[in-house]
C-alpha cells in the first residue's frame, strides 16, 4: 500500500511539473505585442518615465507592461534605480531580437495596409531606353519611395511590345498618331526634332546651308523602325535619298553615334539642345513632331496600384521635361551671345 501511496505521489507531482513547464511556454509564445513595445521603449529612453512619453501612455501602464513580459518570459529584463532603468544580461541580450520583431511587424503592418489600398503586386513597364534613362528610371525610383510595395519591371526594348497580347502592362512611346486600339492613352507630354552633328563634325565637314547640301555630308540613318520615324524620313527625302554611312535601331545609340561624329541625325530637342557637344544643323522639323502617351490595357487602368503609376509617372516626365527644355534653351542663348551659336538653318526646315 505503502508502495503505491508513494507512486501516486510521484505521478501527481511529474504531471503538476509538467503542466507548469506548459504553461510557461505558453506565456512565453503568447507575451503580448504591446509588452514587447514598452521593454524597447525603456531600453531606449532609459526610465518607464522616458519611454511612457514616446508611447503616449502613462508612466504605470508601461512599468505594469514590464512587469507582464518579464513574467511571462520568467526572467529579469531590467535593473531599476533611482537613475532610470537599466538593461540585465537578458535583457541587452533580447534588445536586438526585439528590435527584429518590431521591424517584422511594421513589415506586415505596411504589406497588410497596401493589400488593403491595392497598392501592391507588380507591374510590367516597356519604353525604349532613350526614355527609360532619361525619365522612367528615376521616375521609378522616386515612386517607389511612395509605394514600397509596388514592383515595377521596366522591360526595356526599342521594339514595340504588344500591349494588347499582354507582353506589358503599361507603355511609354512617342508617336505621331495613336493605332487603333482598345488600349487606353494618356497624353504626357510633346517632343520636337531636328538634325544634330557634333562639334568635331562641324570644324571638319562644316554644317549644311540648305536642304540640298545635306546630299553632301554623312548622315546616320535608322534600322528596325527608326527608318520610319517621320524626322529620319524628313532627313532622306531633303537630302534626295542618299544612303546612309551608318543606321542604327536604337534611339539611344543614335544619340551617341553622332556625339562620335559618324555624321548629322534627326535627335529629339529635349535630348540635344541641352549637350554642348551637339551642333543645330536645323530649325525644328513641324513634320516630325512626336506625342508621348502611356498606353494600358483597359481592363487594368483603374488597378489601384497601375493607377497610382499612372498619376505619378506623367506629371514626373512633364516637369522634367520642361527642366530639360530650359536648360537646353538656356545653353543655345549662352552659345549665341558667346560666338554666334550654332548655324540654325531655317531654310532646310519651316521656323519652329
Amino acid at each position: 500500500m505503502k508502495a503505491d501511496w508513494e507512486a501516486n505521489v510521484a505521478a501527481r507531482l511529474r504531471s503538476a511539473r509538467l503542466r507548469d513547464r506548459s504553461a510557461q511556454q505558453q506565456n512565453v509564445d503568447m507575451f503580448d505585442w504591446n509588452d514587447l513595445k514598452a521593454f524597447l521603449a525603456v531600453a531606449r529612453g532609459g526610465s518607464t518615465l522616458a519611454a511612457a512619453k514616446a508611447l503616449a501612455v502613462n508612466q504605470t501602464t508601461v512599468a505594469r507592461r514590464i512587469e507582464s513580459l518579464e513574467a511571462a518570459l520568467s526572467l529579469k529584463l531590467f535593473e531599476r534605480g533611482q537613475s532610470g532603468s537599466r538593461l540585465t544580461e537578458a535583457g541587452r541580450d533580447l534588445l536586438g531580437e526585439g528590435e527584429k520583431v518590431e521591424a517584422a511587424a511594421k513589415t506586415f503592418e505596411s504589406r497588410a495596409k497596401a493589400h488593403q489600398r491595392g497598392l501592391t503586386g507588380s507591374i510590367r513597364l516597356t519604353c525604349i531606353e532613350i526614355l527609360a534613362n532619361m525619365a522612367v528610371t528615376p521616375a521609378i525610383g522616386e515612386f517607389r519611395k511612395l509605394h514600397p510595395e509596388v514592383q515595377v519591371d521596366l522591360m526595356v526594348t526599342d521594339q514595340p511590345l504588344d500591349i494588347e497580347a499582354g507582353e506589358a502592362d503599361l507603355a511609354v512611346r512617342a508617336t505621331r498618331a495613336l493605332p487603333n486600339s482598345d488600349l487606353v492613352a494618356k497624353k504626357i507630354t510633346e517632343y520636337e526634332f531636328a538634325l544634330y552633328c557634333d562639334r568635331d563634325y562641324a570644324e571638319r565637314m562644316g554644317v549644311p546651308a540648305c536642304a540640298a547640301e545635306l546630299a553632301n555630308h554623312d548622315l546616320i540613318g535608322g534600322d528596325a523602325g527608326l527608318d520610319m520615324i517621320p524626322a529620319m524620313i524628313w532627313m532622306f527625302e531633303q537630302a534626295g535619298g542618299k544612303p546612309p554611312v551608318s543606321r542604327s535601331n536604337s534611339m539611344s545609340n543614335l544619340v551617341h553615334a553622332v556625339r562620335a561624329g559618324l555624321g548629322i541625325a534627326p535627335l529629339p530637342c529635349v535630348v540635344a539642345d541641352a549637350d554642348s557637344r551637339f551642333v543645330r544643323c536645323t530649325g525644328k522639323i513641324p513634320e516630325a513632331m512626336a506625342t508621348a502617351y502611356i498606353l494600358v490595357r483597359r481592363e487594368l487602368k483603374d488597378t489601384p496600384r497601375v493607377r497610382a503609376l499612372i498619376d505619378f509617372l506623367v506629371p514626373y516626365m512633364q516637369a522634367d521635361m520642361k527642366v530639360r527644355l530650359e536648360r537646353g534653351r538656356l545653353l543655345r542663348e549662352r552659345e549665341a551671345a558667346n560666338d554666334g551659336g550654332p548655324k540654325d538653318l531655317s531654310k532646310v526646315s519651316s521656323p519652329a
